[in-house]
């Protein structure tokens, strides 16, 4: 029997991170935590940040490996799904490269026929930037007065289509309650998925 997907997706801060773990912790399964933290840990510093490339088109360069590890995470989720684990991913995805790479849509294609569960995890732009000058991890995260225009950037472009099969908002909900939620949405997901409609455009 295969597993369950579960795709969470927003900006930096959003608090993905804190839902994947509440997931683990509390939705009953053999859950597997991907992602893009993960993915980036695991990276030669030649090719960081990876899938986490923000949106602007600033690195031309990296755009054709950001393809191939996408492809890889999204195989690899494949792979554990279709070996019966439950798996969790946290991402950010956008089209705002040097030009348009169709990255979400082949990543729907790789995951046709499994269950698949793809939710917009939403926070407000002041609270995303409460988050990034409390902890700001040395600056790698961009920080300071106003609203940087990389951060901007990621507010507008990662909800884009915006096809999505659960919207969740952190500002407003605990991540047990984002995780609650989840478990109600995989009981009686929603057909035909929105995986399943970005699969056939």
């Amino acid at each position: 029997m295969n597993g369950r997907i579960v795709i969470l997706n927003g900006v930096p801060r959003a608090g993905k991170s804190s839902i994947a773990r509440a997931i683990v912790a509390d939705i009953p399964g053999t859950w597997v935590n991907l992602g893009v933290d993960t993915m980036a840990a695991g990276l030669p510093e030649a090719l960081r940040p990876g899938i986490g490339l923000r949106p602007g088109g600033e690195r031309p360069d990296l755009e054709p490996e950001v393809i191939r590890l996408y492809s890889e995470l999204y195989d690899d989720i494949a792979s554990r799904a279709r070996a019966g684990f439950d798996v969790v991913v946290d991402v950010g995805h956008h089209d705002w490269y040097s030009r348009p790479l169709g990255i979400l849509e082949a990543a729907a294609q790789r995951l046709s026929g499994l269950d698949v569960l793809f939710v917009g995890v939403r926070c407000p732009i002041e609270v995303i930037m409460a988050r990034r000058n409390a902890n700001p991890q040395g600056g790698f995260y961009a920080a300071g007065e106003g609203v940087p225009e990389p951060v901007a950037r990621w507010q507008e472009a990662v909800h884009q289509p915006g096809i999505y099969d659960l919207e969740l908002d952190t500002s407003a909900m605990t991540p047990e309650e984002c995780a609650g939620r989840i478990a109600a949405a995989l009981t009686d997901p929603p057909r035909p998925s929105a995986f399943e409609r970005l699969a056939h455009g």
